[in-house]
């Protein structure tokens, strides 16, 4: 059984454990009250973006751009996007996890060839696929401790030349979509060519427009125009879900924490009251026994 002093040991750790998940789960909050409001203004942007590019495309179908034309796909890249840091939970693990499934499923044996590319966004997954058989191409690491839109031009442009040189026929994002503090969403989605079958990013259906745009300059002049804002667009919402889900994943996380330190201090306490009773009924038997013993000198 653990003494006195080292029960006492432990429940001071644990209360020194705990003040640190509070002030993580305190940083955290103020971090994801940010990161909401940041993907909130985005998402507005991002679907009238969309909706413009597609309305373009229906008006412009003869028109044959290098981004919007779909190649035979014998190389593809593949951009993981994870966080920096951990404890947030099953943030990093389970992100990484569906990645690798979706090579090792969607590209049989392409990973060992080295026709999947895979582009690392965050710390967590840079140190899982350069481990592996994977063919690690990029590594972005430390963009989330001072997000800002340069960082997602900076891999747009890298994504977008790779294309147009032939390293790769196709582009995919695999990142976590922000639900709600407790809850993340896994998107896989198109990244290049530029969906044109009447489905957008996300897999939803979108409707074919009727209405009749006047668009000045020429319609062929704004797609052309338009179409690296809109990948651009795209890689900096992609940082921007990323960032907000694993603000939610880290205060939720601190806060499991939190409580079961809680729990794990009453379950310390009541064994360390247990170990002083018993300490204390010892030493009374030991003054009644000695007592008694000098009694019956007498």
């Amino acid at each position: 059984m653990a003494t006195l002093r080292e029960v006492r040991g432990r429940i001071t750790g644990v209360k020194k454990t705990q003040k640190i998940t509070k002030a993580m789960k305190m940083v955290a909050a103020a971090k994801l009250g940010r990161a909401q409001n940041a993907v909130a203004s985005a998402r507005p942007y991002a679907a009238a973006m969309s909706g413009v590019l597609h309305h373009l495309m229906d008006q412009t179908a003869d028109v044959q751009l290098e981004l919007l034309r779909p190649r035979e796909v014998r190389a593809t890249a593949i951009v993981v996007v994870t966080a920096d840091r951990g404890l947030c939970g099953a943030f990093n693990v389970n992100l990484i996890r569906a990645a690798a499934n979706h090579i090792d499923t969607q590209y049989p044996g392409w990973a060992t060839k080295g026709n999947v590319k895979v582009i690392c966004v965050g710390k967590k997954g840079r140190d899982f696929f350069s481990k592996g058989s994977y063919n690690v191409t990029g590594r972005y690491v430390g963009l989330f401790d001072k997000l800002e839109l340069s960082h997602a031009l900076t891999i747009s442009r890298a994504l977008i030349h790779g294309y147009l040189a032939g390293e790769y026929d196709q582009v995919e994002l695999i990142y976590n979509e922000f639900v709600s503090v407790t809850r993340q969403r896994i998107v896989v989605e198109k990244f290049l060519p530029v969906p044109v079958d009447g489905v957008e990013a996300d897999g939803n259906r979108r409707r074919r427009s009727t209405l009749d745009v006047i668009y000045e300059p020429s319609k062929e002049q704004l797609l052309e125009l338009l179409l690296p804002k809109h990948l651009n667009f795209r890689v900096w919402r992609a940082l921007l879900e990323s960032n907000a889900a694993e603000q939610g994943a880290r205060m939720s996380a601190m806060e499991n924490a939190t409580s079961n330190a809680s729990e794990m201090i009453r379950v310390l306490q009541l064994q360390y009251n247990k170990a002083r009773q018993t300490a204390i009924t010892k030493e009374l038997l030991e003054i009644v026994s000695g007592a008694e013993a000098l009694s019956e000198a007498e």
